[in-house]
């Protein structure tokens, strides 16, 4: 079974990074913060689960290869 964990960015400041996420486009009701000194992301609801796992894995994948968050993405597996 694929799943799909569609992100956006939605804020952003010196130290913080601020992401909706979820399975479908128009349902991107949660949120994970990303720390840009450490690269730590946490969901703001504290559910770390499969889908924030996806979400803050492929943000910090984009990171590594242009040195900056993406604004809009999508993971696939």
């Amino acid at each position: 079974m694929a799943t799909l964990v569609y992100f956006k960015k939605i804020s952003e400041n010196p130290d913080t990074i601020t992401y909706s996420f979820g399975e479908y486009l128009p349902e991107m009701t949660r949120h994970l913060s990303l720390d840009r000194t450490n690269r730590r992301a946490l969901p703001d609801d504290g559910n770390i689960d499969y889908l924030f796992l996806k979400a803050s894995r492929k943000i910090n994948a984009v990171f590594d290869e242009r040195g900056d968050g993406p604004e809009r993405g999508v993971s696939a597996s």
